[in-house]
């Protein structure tokens, strides 16, 4: 063993968010007050996203408790939905297809840090989850992971590489454990 995390030196002044501090001071209290919020309606939701940059098609479903970083780093297809409790930690791009699924208490996480430096610089990378993917109740996506058409993440699973079309995948590390068939 040698060297020690020192965090004091940590420094992340190179992480640009996309958005003035105005902005994103007035993003948190719209955050808190529609969507880590009990609030039930999901079309306000809607708008307020796309007020703040978010690309979002036709029927999207978000329902509440949801915490979404930076709007204007998210894109949602049509008719996909989002979950309660649903977490995403965007500071990369995170893209939704069309007919996604982001069930309950997911996780998808862009940043992460080095912790093999000891000023435990911050990483970030983006997220795609294509059309028809499912991602279960309470699993995580990693940053720069794709989840590809109509894969689908079980529950409380953990995708730390991307997923292939069309196959289920499970645990920690979600590994592959069968194929998808849609009759």
């Amino acid at each position: 063993m040698s060297g020690k995390t020192d965090l004091s030196a940590f420094d992340n002044n190179w992480y640009k968010p996309g958005a003035n501090v105005l902005v994103r001071c007035m993003w948190y209290l719209v955050n808190a007050a529609y969507f880590k919020s009990s609030f039930p309606f999901s079309r306000p939701r809607v708008f307020w996203l796309r007020l703040f940059g978010a690309r979002v098609g036709k029927g999207v479903v978000i329902k509440p408790g949801v915490n979404i970083k930076y709007p204007w780093n998210l894109s949602i297809g049509d008719h996909s939905w989002i979950g309660e409790n649903v977490w995403i930690d965007n500071l990369a791009k995170v893209a939704i297809g069309s007919n996604a699924c982001i069930s309950q208490g997911a996780m998808l996480l862009t940043g992460n840090h080095n912790y093999k430096k000891k000023e435990f610089d911050l990483m970030v990378e983006g997220i795609t989850i294509e059309d028809g993917a499912w991602i279960g109740a309470q699993s995580m996506v990693a940053p720069g992971v794709t989840c590809r058409s109509h894969s689908v993440l079980s529950v409380m699973s953990v995708a730390v590489e991307d997923l292939e079309a069309y196959a289920i995948y499970h645990g920690n590390p979600a590994v592959k454990v069968r194929e998808r068939v849609i009759a």
